[in-house]
């Protein structure tokens, strides 16, 4: 009997091995090392997909309850999708929050307020950049409180602008002005709803505040009628999700660093670069999507009905996928990509420093901010300059072509059109890649190699057409042209 009984204890024993062994191989660790990623990256994918049986939640026992109970569950569920990705550290986000009330009422409508909350959350987020900061790619506090900042700093601005006469503020800035005075719980809610927390997308407090009223429907007095277009973003974005799971494994920035891809010919680590250029960008384009789905199925994506009677639900679009995909230019990927943010830069940067009486000095001081908000890295930096500059070169490419009938006319051969876009498209996607080259690779001796390795094709192509596009107007565009356009 005794040694049945051990039997059955050695058993039991080497059953619980078994069965331990296994959990640890289901473990997140595992599974992400399995798919070629790491445990944050699968940790903030899961919490992204987590947003839609919150969002079904929100809409059948939410929707139309009572204010306060809404707030607590984007602030309960906004924290604990924070803790879930790094523990303790939600404290960051939650004492900016707390923060950013005490100065709206202490401070109020001032201009003070404003020139507080910016030097404070921008400090705020550089120092955690600083303290954090590897020569990777890593997934920290830092990645959506990067989003909470902006929210915070335009939250301020309307509540400043709030307080303006009507007359005094343009449309846009009537449409996000704050009248009432926020309360901490409201701000908790904005701040933490569980649709953008991590990875965006930027909306106005008064756009959340909607949300929260129930007004952000297309059948007044029901739940929003959007669970099929939430699903097409879903799907689509599942989409670029596996495409960029498969190639990524594949197409990496590591490779840029290797002594193969130097000793590659020049050709191919052009090649390699543009392909590239285009495969890293899928996972940004798969992450918002995904979220713009959540945003969608809550009503938060509701932009009222067109001029057909349906709905449009594209508030919280931060792609629009076939301009990405299809236009050859470098100003079309602008358009297209990161709309929000790009939207809330125009809207509390750019248009703010109309005073400086210089467009483009406006667009470079919005461009090193951007650069600094992403991070403190010279590579930031560096893209940013490269997007600065190809947008000028874009333009001045785009005038002298229009302005020139030899060049209009030649221009406009149809037969020669499908020449023109692919050539375009091969230059777009070169100099997308090789911009992205210094922003995905981060510190100066990393991305140097690589251009030294393509000899700085991008710096010397742009560079060389600034100045020399000049020239060639003077020689192709006719004086009665210049004269028209001058007058």
């Amino acid at each position: 009997m005794a040694s049945a009984a051990e039997g059955d204890v050695g058993a039991a024993a080497e059953l619980a091995t078994v069965l331990r062994c296994g959990f640890q191989n289901l473990s997140l660790n595992k599974l992400a090392t399995s798919l070629g990623a790491s445990e944050q990256a699968l940790r903030l994918i899961i919490s992204i997909f987590l947003g839609y049986p919150l969002a079904l939640f929100y809409r059948h026992y939410l929707f139309y309850k009572d204010s306060y109970l809404i707030h607590l569950f984007h602030t309960f569920t906004g924290l604990s999708i924070a803790y879930y990705n790094f523990g303790i550290q939600l404290y960051h986000s939650l004492l900016c929050v707390v923060l950013q009330f005490l100065i709206l009422r202490l401070m109020g409508r001032t201009i003070t307020a404003i020139l507080t909350t910016f030097c404070f959350q921008m400090a705020y987020l550089l120092a955690g950049y600083y303290y954090t900061a590897t020569g990777n790619y890593d997934i920290k506090w830092t990645m959506p409180h990067c989003v909470l900042t902006l929210k915070l700093i335009g939250l301020v601005i309307d509540y400043y602008d709030g307080g303006k006469d009507q007359k005094s503020l343009s449309s846009e800035q009537q449409k996000y002005a704050i009248r009432g005075v926020p309360s901490l719980l409201e701000v908790a809610g904005f701040s933490y709803f569980y649709g953008a927390f991590l990875v965006g997308p930027q909306f106005s407090m008064n756009h959340y505040m909607k949300l929260v009223q129930g007004q952000l429907t297309d059948l007044p007095g029901k739940i929003p009628n959007s669970t099929v277009p939430a699903l097409k973003r879903l799907s689509l974005g599942l989409v670029y999700l596996v495409g960029y799971t498969l190639l990524s494994q594949h197409i990496t920035e590591d490779y840029l660093l290797t002594d193969d891809y130097e000793n590659r010919s020049f050709w191919f680590r052009c090649l390699y670069m543009l392909v590239w250029g285009k495969v890293v960008l899928y996972k940004y384009v798969a992450c918002w999507l995904v979220t713009e789905g959540v945003c969608i199925l809550t009503g938060l994506g509701f932009h009222g009905l067109d001029e057909l009677g349906r709905a449009k639900w594209d508030t919280c679009a931060n792609m629009k996928v076939w301009l990405f995909e299809t236009d050859p230019r470098f100003t079309g990927t602008i358009a297209s990509f990161n709309i929000n943010t790009n939207a809330w830069v125009a809207r509390y940067f750019f248009k703010r420093l109309k005073f400086l009486g210089n467009k483009q000095l406006s667009q470079g001081l919005s461009l090193l901010f951007l650069s600094l908000w992403h991070g403190l890295h010279s590579g930031y930096l560096v893209c940013f300059q490269m997007e600065f500059l190809i947008v000028i070169v874009e333009r001045q490419a785009a005038s002298l072509i229009q302005d020139s009938p030899a060049l209009s006319s030649l221009a406009s051969v149809r037969v020669l059109q499908p020449l023109y876009y692919l050539v375009q498209q091969t230059i777009h996607w070169l100099f997308m890649g090789y911009s992205m080259t210094a922003f995905c690779l981060f510190t100066w001796d990393k991305w140097l190699k690589v251009y030294k390795s393509v000899y700085f094709l991008g710096h010397v192509f742009f560079l060389s057409l600034l100045f020399t596009l000049p020239y060639v107007r003077k020689a192709v565009v006719p004086r009665k042209e210049k004269l028209k356009k001058m007058e």
